[in-house]
Parts: structure tokens; C-alpha cells; sequence
């Protein structure tokens, strides 16, 4: 995750080089064989999400340095009803791995790629069944119930708060591991940390109704904040940005806990970020376009699931708060993730992928 403060300064000026552009002429690959065209299509919160999305990019920029013959490039949706729009697209420019970025695409990846049969499509964060369709999902819930723990044990109000971006299942996984790492916490500790915005009982809560819009994130970490959450995780991609950068004007009366790729190698508010819970979708993105570049037919089952196991979610370096996390605490969250690797510890979330 070392250079994603790189893909978010820079990705802009180079994507916006390669998006949209058409495949160019193939004898030009740098070890004169034919390009391999990856192309991408974000989903609403853009490139610069310091998200899901930016972490897909990082991926495919990651395989484009491993193969020079591979060709990234990616085209931004700006609503909902680009999705099919911009994946035709794709097909026509006989793009060669097509990747769809979210689970809100997953209705039109699954129309567009059966109407395709021959067309390699991948997607992050969904699994829609068909055969030309490589799914990439993470069991964020694993590593979410790590920073429920430290959450909770870092609170000094007794109260931690998380909000979603949509009621989706590729959010409220987070939730609920979150959820279930402070009730684990509030158990072995004899303790009663209160979590605001989730209920994964009912699967209500708090929500920004969007990925994008930094006012609406903000609106609802303010409300959880009024209600005495000192801690928020917003899993609401480029709005949870208005949580972060409203924590650090609020010079230190609250901090925050990033989601998807590292906030504070992504984000300006490194200083407010107790943690990340990290989803490495650079990592399978690149494996999975590598593998796809060198001829392997991708399996649509089992796909790739991430696991603390296999290092497909953790949680990021403490960063800033390294100082301020007791080494027991330390201890016992790092402890927590060989138990739930181990299968010690059942992390459930109605949300979790399935193969």
C-alpha cells in the first residue's frame, strides 16, 4: 500500500491520459508482443475516491509495471446509469479484461457480460454467478472486528459510532464486524462501550445515502458525535471524507477509522486515523489481471475471497496513534486476528462473500 498517496496525487493527470482512448495500435508493447488492454469502470465516487476505486486503479497500474504489455485505462461513471453505458463501451473497444468496480454494478456487469459470453469481465466487492465474471471479495467483517476491539478499547466516552454510504452488503459487513469487535471487547473486559449508527440485529442504521458527497458524510458522523461517539468509521468510500476532515478541524475531539486502503498513505487526515481496515484490492486486482495477461483462464468459482489468512483485509499500521495504543492492546487485537484465522474465533455477517 506504499505508493497509494502516489496513485491519488498523480492518478488523475495519468488516467486522464488513458481514459476514454480507444486500444491503440498493438505492435507498439514494449516487448513487442500484442497489448493487453485492462479496462476499468469506477463506480459514482470517481478515481480519486482515496477509496475502492482509487485501490482497483492502484491494481491495474500495479500489473501494467510487473507486464509492460498489459494497458491500463479506466473511464468514470458519473451515475448509476453509466454503469451499462460505459461497459459497452468497453466491449466494443475490444477491450481484453474489463473490470467493474463495485457492488452497486453488479446488476449491470451480470447483463452486460451475458450478453457477452467471450468477454472477460472481473468485479470488486460482488459476485453475480456467470461463467465470464472473475468476483474479487473480501470478508472485511474480520478485520472490521479487529478495530471494533481497539475502538473500543481506545474510547474514552463509551461510546463508538459507524455510518454507511448504502444499506449494500459490501458496507454493512463492516458494520457488522465492527459491531461484533466491540461486543467481543465489551465481553472479555466486563465493559459496556455502546455503538451508535449500527444495529446488526435489525441491520438498521445510520447511512450518507451516498459515496461521494463529503456534506452528507459529515452530517452524519456530526450526529453520532452529538450523540458521544469519539470514535467514527464511515464505510462510505470519498463521503466518509467529510468525517475525517471534520474530526481534524475539530482538533482532537474525535478521531476516525478509515476503511478499503490505508487513510493515512490516501488521505490529508492521517493525524485523526486510529486505523484502516484495510481491503488489499490492489493485490487481487493485480493477480488477477497478471494472470489473465498470461493466458490463465480466470475461474468464476471460487473466485478470490480476502481473509485475514490470506492477507486480503487487515488493518492498517496505527500510524499517528502509535504511541497512544497501550502495548496490550496492541497485543490483543493482533491476537484476535490469529484466532479468527485460526477459525478460534466465527466472525458471521449476513453480508459475508459467498464462493
Amino acid at each position: 500500500m506504499r505508493i497509494a498517496s502516489a496513485v491519488v496525487a498523480g492518478g488523475l493527470v495519468l488516467a486522464a491520459a488513458a481514459c476514454g482512448e480507444a486500444p491503440k495500435d498493438d505492435n507498439n508493447a514494449g516487448t513487442g508482443g500484442k497489448k493487453y488492454h485492462a479496462c476499468m469502470v469506477t463506480d459514482v465516487g470517481g478515481i480519486d475516491d482515496k477509496s475502492f476505486n482509487t485501490s482497483a486503479w492502484k491494481g491495474l497500474q500495479e500489473a501494467a509495471k510487473e507486464n509492460d504489455n498489459i494497458e491500463p485505462k479506466y473511464v468514470a461513471s458519473k451515475a448509476e446509469a453509466d454503469y451499462e453505458v460505459n461497459l459497452t463501451g468497453y466491449v466494443n473497444q475490444k477491450c481484453d479484461f474489463i473490470l467493474a468496480v463495485g457492488g452497486l454494478m453488479a446488476d449491470a456487469t451480470t447483463k452486460i457480460a451475458q450478453a457477452n459470453p467471450n468477454q472477460q469481465f472481473g468485479i470488486v466487492d460482488a459476485n453475480p454467478g456467470v461463467a465470464n465474471v472473475y468476483p474479487m471479495q473480501f470478508d472485511t467483517a474480520q478485520a472490521a472486528f479487529q478495530a471494533g476491539y481497539l475502538a473500543a478499547g481506545m474510547t474514552k466516552s463509551g461510546k463508538v459510532g459507524t455510518y454507511g454510504g448504502l444499506p449494500i452488503p459490501p458496507v454493512t459487513i463492516f458494520m457488522d464486524g465492527f459491531a461484533d469487535g466491540v461486543a467481543y471487547y465489551n465481553q472479555a473486559k466486563g465493559k459496556n462501550v455502546q455503538v451508535l449508527g449500527w444495529d446488526k440485529a435489525t441491520q438498521k442504521g445510520s447511512f450518507s445515502n451516498s459515496f461521494d458527497k463529503q456534506d452528507e458524510g459529515k452530517k452524519v458522523s456530526d450526529a453520532l458525535v452529538a450523540q458521544g461517539a469519539d470514535i467514527v468509521m464511515p464505510v462510505a468510500g470519498g463521503a466518509g471524507l467529510g468525517t475525517t476532515g471534520a474530526a481534524k478541524a475539530s482538533g482532537g475531539k474525535y478521531s476516525a477509522i478509515w476503511v478499503d486502503v490505508d487513510g493515512c498513505e490516501s488521505t490529508p487526515d492521517c493525524p485523526v486515523l486510529l486505523t484502516t481496515v484495510v481491503k488489499n484490492i490492489p493485490d487481487a486486482v493485480k493477480e488477477a489481471v497478471l494472470k489473465a495477461a498470461g493466458g490463465e483462464k480466470l475461474q468464476a468459482k471460487p473466485g478470490f475471497v480476502g481473509t485475514l489468512a490470506n492477507n486480503g483485509v487487515s488493518i492498517a499500521p496505527y500510524h499517528d496513534f502509535d504511541s497512544k495504543v497501550p502495548a496490550d492492546l496492541k497485543a490483543e487485537v493482533e491476537k484476535i486476528k490469529t484466532d479468527i484465522a485460526a477459525g478460534t474465533i466465527k466472525v458471521t455477517s449476513k453480508a459475508q462473500p459467498t464462493k
